[in-house]
């Protein structure tokens, strides 16, 4: 039975990551972008990751330019951004797909796992709900994730216990974070 740490990711200055190195921790990975309306959840990640960091939990943070161009930098640029306005200090991985024939492989197992179910409910919802669409509408049945800031939780044993849309509040998911702790 696969587990996260079947996969190799680019780090951002493209050598290879093996996911193994993480074996044994509580991730969260976070596919992300510098200009969307989600990106202030850098801040609730950072003070979450600066709380459980020593607990055995690391942050994945994959930048990401499919949704509306909105991590239009390079990495230097995107994680320059990141650590100057938010202090980020969990890692940042390269640019990379999340959906379409180019998708990771990586984020094509996560959402295979853990499948998209919806948003949830109210007015931001059905305003994200007519770009996700409208943008999704290009990668057809290879649109695995649906906006920035689409979050994975996984246990010590590499297998995907949850996914949060970037719409889930971030206490609920800084809950779940540390049940699994």
């Amino acid at each position: 039975m696969a587990t996260v740490y079947d996969f190799t990711v680019k780090a951002r200055g493209g050598e290879e990551v093996s996911l193994k190195d993480y074996e044994g921790k509580v991730l969260l990975i976070v596919n992300t972008a510098t200009g969307c309306g989600f990106t202030p959840h850098y801040e609730p990640l950072e003070a979450m990751y600066k709380d459980l960091k020593d607990k055995g939990f690391e942050i994945l943070d994959f930048p990401c330019n499919q949704f509306a161009n909105q991590a239009p930098g390079d990495e230097n640029e995107i994680h320059e951004f990141c650590t100057m306005k938010y202090g980020t200090d969990f890692p940042q991985f390269a640019k990379l797909e999340v959906n379409g024939e180019g998708a990771d492989p990586l984020f094509v197992y996560l959402a295979t796992e853990k499948p998209f179910e919806g948003f949830g409910k109210g007015l931001k919802v059905k305003a994200l709900e007519k770009f996700t669409n409208m943008n999704n509408r290009a990668f057809g049945d290879k649109a695995y994730i649906k906006w920035n800031f689409t979050k994975f939780l996984v246990d010590r044993e590499g297998k995907v216990v949850a996914r949060f849309e970037p719409t889930e509040d971030m206490d609920k998911v800084r809950a779940a974070v540390e049940n699994i702790l």
